[in-house]
């Protein structure tokens, strides 16, 4: 028997040698290799579209780690290149400071203009989501939907959001110059605006008293920040001591944030109902309810806009689905996927999109924004002007508000 087994073993032996079957030992893989693999870890097992924009991911890494990985630079680079593979540009990689100052950014403050931007599809140029309130962008003029064709000089066709965003961050008191392309009416311009600190304080209220005597409540919402639903609970409570007994929720130019921060300020106008629908890749549905009691039942309208985004659209579409809210003003921007934070051993990070959302009658809104239930269009006003008898969609509310049948409940 031991000399069969010796005859198998020499003859299998000389068979793969003279075949061409003997397999050497796999290589270790570098440091650089390593992170790449990790980058495309995550994605391979949380990115919403299981095809992966119907291409081989397997064959991508593959051919991404036949690169030279020389530093960390080139595999930044490496990952990148893989993922805009994608098309999808809210699924990208960040390098540490951009992690770092995208973490931080939900609260506190920022330094630069004050622009939430994303990429335009048909033209891949930067557009314009919305400026934030009070920021030098929007002292300076910018616009939902403008294009931003240049900053100081340099083509934004094909720039990354992250690589945007830092060649308009910068120190305060320093400029930047931007040519932008507004698209309604047709306007070419170039805007030189200088940098500040940018307070994110997301909410403004006061009590307004209509010509008919009827006391509104005034709520701004700038931003879905981790204090957004504290700061609204606020508004309501002193507007309710103070005898509000309607409100206008004003969404304009609000471009988003946190999802659990919408969930939350759905569930203070909600006393039950589903706030909104996720659906991954699997197609698998979750859903956040509202399961308390709301902080007031008075009628409720909401003003949106073109710049009316992302958590936004969920309030708005939680709310109109419901039936709890009118929305008067401009069809809302549209963008109605989730995005994941997931931490990289190096300090960076990735942002990938793991589900779409869906509103509570499964509307699917993502480049197609959800429609006012009263159209009026923005007129060009200052901030001053803002909630005032020169802003047509702030009146439209109130005259919706002030009829009988309105304050009879039925809205």
């Amino acid at each position: 028997m031991m000399r069969k087994r010796g005859f198998w073993l020499g003859f299998l032996l000389i068979l793969f040698l003279t075949l061409g079957w003997w397999v050497s030992p796999v290589a270790a893989m570098t440091e650089e290799q390593q992170l790449l693999s990790e980058a495309w870890r995550i994605v391979n097992r949380a990115y919403l579209d299981e095809t992966f924009n119907h291409q081989n991911w397997w064959l991508i890494r593959q051919n991404a780690l036949k690169q030279s990985l020389v530093d960390r630079e080139a595999t930044y680079k490496a990952i990148a290149k893989m993922l805009a593979t994608l098309e999808d540009p809210f699924t990208r990689l960040l390098k540490p400071e951009q992690y770092k100052s995208l973490q931080v950014n939900t609260s506190g403050e920022l330094t630069g203009i004050g622009l939430q931007i994303a990429s335009d599809p048909e033209t891949g140029y930067i557009e314009i989501v919305a400026p934030i309130e009070g920021s030098p962008a929007e002292k300076a003029g910018l616009k939902p939907r403008d294009l931003i064709l240049k900053i100081d000089g340099v083509s934004t066709m094909g720039l990354s959001l992250d690589d945007a965003a830092a060649k308009m961050r910068g120190p305060i008191g320093s400029s930047v110059t931007l040519t932008v392309q507004r698209k309604d009416p047709p306007t070419a311009l170039e805007v030189d605006i200088k940098r500040d600190r940018i307070a994110l304080n997301p909410v403004e209220f006061d009590l307004r008293i209509t010509n008919s005597g009827i006391p509104i409540g005034y709520i701004r919402l700038s931003q879905f920040n981790a204090n957004a639903p504290a700061e609204v609970a606020h508004a309501i409570d002193k507007l309710e001591q103070q005898g509000a007994k309607a409100y206008i929720l004003d969404l304009r130019n609000n471009p988003g944030g946190l999802l659990q921060a919408a969930v939350e300020v759905a569930r203070l106008w909600l006393d039950s109902g589903t706030v909104v629908y996720t659906v991954n890749r699997q197609g698998v549905l979750g859903s956040f309810e509202a399961n308390g009691e709301a902080l007031t039942n008075d009628p409720l309208v909401l003003l949106v806009n073109q710049g009316t985004a992302s958590a936004s659209e969920i309030l708005a579409g939680a709310l109109q689905d419901n039936g709890r809210a009118k929305l008067v003003g401009e069809k809302t921007f549209g963008k109605g996927l989730i995005q994941s934070l997931f931490d990289l051993s190096d300090g960076s990070g990735l942002a990938v999109t793991v589900a779409k959302y869906e509103t509570p009658n499964h509307r699917d809104i993502h480049k197609l924004g959800i429609f006012p239930d009263k159209v009026v269009p923005l007129a060009p006003l200052s901030r001053n002007q803002l909630a005032t008898e020169n802003d047509p969609q702030f009146q439209a509310a109130v005259e919706l508000l002030t009829k009988e049948s309105v304050l009879a409940g039925t809205l």
